[in-house]
């Protein structure tokens, strides 16, 4: 298979690099929890700054589609040593959504292991 998305590699590797900072291991079930969160076209704002009223309240980018999202971060765990496999995830919630404030782009991950 070749990857379309020249912006999933990266993202892979960045998973994966934060993955091997944890020092542990999942070698049983799991659950995971991931917020995506994506920089407000700046289409978005007007020019003081404000969000304009007309902009989107969902991030529903084409480009971005959530499963795909989810994919490449559970590959990059996997890369990265924090899972052995991603057949072991067998909860997920995940959750598009644009910065706030001076909130930075990227995601915030949850692994919870599974008794």
């Amino acid at each position: 298979m070749i990857e379309a998305s020249k912006r999933v590699k990266p993202w892979r590797a960045a998973v994966a690099a934060e993955a091997e900072l944890t020092g542990e291991q999942i070698a049983g079930a799991c659950a995971i929890s991931i917020v995506f969160r994506f920089c407000r076209p700046k289409g978005h704002f007007k020019t003081n700054g404000d969000l304009r009223d007309t902009a989107p309240r969902h991030c529903i980018v084409k480009r971005n589609d959530i499963d795909k999202c989810i994919r490449s971060t559970l590959d990059g765990l996997v890369q990265g040593g924090l899972l052995v496999d991603d057949c072991l995830v067998v909860t997920i919630n995940a959750e598009k959504r644009y910065c706030v404030g001076a909130e930075p782009p990227g995601a915030l991950i949850d692994v919870m292991p599974l008794g």
